[in-house]
């Protein structure tokens, strides 16, 4: 059983009904809510790596809750308590397990795709923007550099994949086709709007955020904000004073793990390939430096 002191590759909670293991994310069904568990595994190219990153999952827990309050005007979310002493039976007893890295939330039905917004070309966007001069399917200005601030945010949602199969980039009339005309309108202007206050505040401290994954969900009728929010797991986040487009920009994300990965022509697809400690070491500092940014907080302080 995992301590707090050991990377926590899955949550072990025998007591308690498993409904889902996702990539990062363990969920429980506790009856009138989910328990959401983030465990220590990282995911590249939506292949999960056997190799965890030592408290990721806090990591991950502490931004997202971060952003849950600081988005609270603009968006409902599915958050019910972070605090496991709060949880419903027997879920307190596992509290080694469940303290800093998890949530109860309400029960969402998922809307079935991932809501993008890139604020930057980057990453798919750069390579579809070479092929076609869009995203998506929206034309862009031509002679954009890799890693330059687009005229205005986009939304360029994709498909939500199983494990081990790519997203896949999506036009909006095709969101549209899945979730109706007025969902897709409704998401696309939430989306927009977070990522507009987010990328602000994060600007303030440092971080572009170049692009980001929302997910939404449907409570009574109402469209909430879950999963998690603008963290180096779903974003890109680039450091402001080393900025620099033409090219790839340092980061505080996984971009690194990516990068390492691609270096060794491995073909993107299980079983992953094992990260040596210095990897593993690195990718944990960028994303403690961005919890560090972001929340003005480390691991073990504040809020």
């Amino acid at each position: 059983m995992p301590t707090t002191s050991e990377p926590m590759l899955k949550s072990e909670l025998p007591d308690l009904k498993l409904y889902k293991r996702g990539k990062v994310r363990d969920i429980y069904d506790v009856g009138e809510h989910f328990l959401i568990v983030a465990s220590d595994r990282i995911s590249a190219f939506d292949v999960v790596m056997d190799d965890p990153i030592p408290e990721k999952g806090k990591i991950l827990t502490k931004i997202s809750l971060f952003w849950f309050d600081h988005l609270r005007s603009l968006v409902e979310n599915h958050v019910v308590s972070s605090d496991p002493s709060e949880y419903p039976d027997p879920c307190p007893s596992y509290l080694n397990q469940l303290q800093g890295r998890s949530m109860l939330v309400k029960k969402a039905r998922p809307l079935p795709v991932e809501c993008i917004v890139r604020g930057y070309i980057s990453g798919s966007g750069w390579l579809e923007y070479q092929e076609r001069g869009s995203i998506c399917g929206i034309p862009l200005p031509g002679g954009l550099a890799e890693s330059q601030k687009l005229p205005e945010p986009i939304f360029t949602p994709s498909t939500k994949a199983e494990e081990g199969i790519h997203d896949e980039n999506i036009t909006f009339e095709k969101a549209v086709e899945l979730l109706g005309g007025d969902m897709a309108e409704q998401v696309r202007t939430l989306s927009l709007r977070i990522y507009q206050r987010g990328s602000e505040y994060a600007e303030k401290k440092g971080i572009i955020i170049a692009d980001t994954k929302f997910e939404f969900g449907i409570v009574d009728d109402g469209v909430i904000l879950i999963d998690e929010v603008m963290t180096p797991d779903s974003s890109r986040f680039w450091p402001m004073d080393s900025y620099c487009p033409g090219g790839p920009q340092k980061s505080f994300d996984k971009q690194f793990l990516r990068d390492y990965l691609s270096s060794l022509g491995w073909e993107k697809k299980p079983p992953p390939p094992g990260l040596p400690e210095e990897i593993v070491q690195k990718t944990r500092e960028r994303y403690l430096e961005a919890l560090e940014r972001i929340t003005g907080h480390g691991l073990e302080d504040g809020p």
